[in-house]
């Protein structure tokens, strides 16, 4: 069953419509895939959808500027809180949260709201389950830009004899005190992660001082930040809207998508030779710590990505940018979405 909508359309008050600038936002949740999604729209409902998927540990918030750019532009655009984020319902059960779980919540999302096709956009862990859903359902996909996560076969997908597990390949490369890593034991990351740490943590995160050692150390002598500068393109609303849904909701939800790599990894076999067949663009900041990753740029720029991704028209590497990419060069990368989806 596809789902169904309960209508909760005027903008919240949690501050979404005067914080996302020029577009008004809308606000429903949605029955779709067994839970409740919390979904942030703009734009007219007759335009050409556009899916937006978020990263960790973010919200729909994360998009607001490019919907605000491509609402003004005609689009009709649907940011949802994955499941265990924001307003969206979080599953008790670890095992709940694979990529197939997540996907499933996409696609009856779209059927829910009366969507065929869309473009998608992603970022983060929304960049993973982007390459998923592209993988599984390329035919609810018109075409993908796709940010930071470039499609690596080898951890997302079980192929060939020699292949390795996910966390064994990062704690191979990168040892167990890797953030992937240390994130598997359950109750371990949440002490990192507590909820009454929210604001430090989004305000480290989000400020770029996201260490993949130590992710979220309370602050010394219960510390308020006040050291921290925030970068221009970041305002103390935004870290209050961030904190204030961490706060409430916690980080367990989100950290579970980490929990099922390994099992992500596994459930793909059916996968392990499939390219993704979408039209394709890949934007990635040369300061993001996954442009790093050994043996990436090789890979994306000797021809291992458009191999698996043979419609591959663009890639595009912003020089000085960092992992949080549409946030920190929101107008670029707005213009980036848009001047590739009108091909279309």
């Amino acid at each position: 069953m596809a789902g169904a909508v309960n209508g909760v359309e005027a903008a919240q008050a949690q501050g979404g419509a005067a914080a996302a600038g020029e577009a008004a936002i809308r606000h429903r949740t949605v029955e779709a895939n067994g839970i409740a999604m919390h979904v942030a729209e703009s734009g007219p409902e007759d335009g050409p959808a556009v899916l937006f998927l978020h990263g960790f540990p973010e919200l729909w918030y994360s998009w607001r500027h490019q919907m605000a750019h491509l609402a003004a532009r005609g689009y009709r655009c649907v940011a949802p809180d994955l499941r265990g984020y924001g307003g969206t319902e979080a599953p008790a059960d670890v095992a709940s949260y694979t990529a197939f779980h997540v996907v499933g919540d996409a696609v009856a999302l779209l059927d829910a709201l009366g969507i065929g096709k869309v473009f998608v956009v992603g970022h983060d862990w929304g960049a993973i389950i982007a390459w998923y859903l592209c993988l599984f359902r390329p035919d609810r996909v018109t075409a993908l830009v796709n940010t930071s996560v470039a499609f690596m076969r080898h951890v997302f997908i079980r192929a060939g004899a020699a292949a390795v597990k996910t966390t064994d390949y990062f704690n191979q490369a990168y040892g167990p005190t890797y953030y992937i890593c240390r994130f598997q034991e359950p109750g371990v990351a949440e002490k990192e992660f507590a909820p009454a740490h929210a604001r430090h943590l989004m305000t480290r995160i989000l400020s770029d001082r996201f260490s993949e050692r130590a992710a979220g150390k309370e602050p010394k002598d219960g510390g308020d930040d006040a050291d921290v500068a925030l970068p221009p393109w970041l305002t103390e609303a935004d870290i209050d809207y961030f904190a204030a849904a961490f706060e409430k909701t916690g980080f367990t939800g989100a950290i579970n998508y980490y929990r099922n790599m390994d099992r992500n990894w596994e459930l793909a076999a059916p996968w392990a030779d499939a390219k993704v067949t979408v039209p394709t663009k890949f934007i990635v900041g040369d300061g993001d710590l996954t442009y790093h990753y050994a043996g990436i740029q090789d890979y994306l720029h000797k021809g291992g990505l458009k191999a698996d991704v043979p419609l591959l028209e663009e890639l595009v590497v912003v020089p000085g940018a960092g992992h949080f990419i549409q946030q920190e060069r929101a107008q670029e990368v707005s213009d980036h979405i848009h001047d590739f989806i009108t091909k279309f």
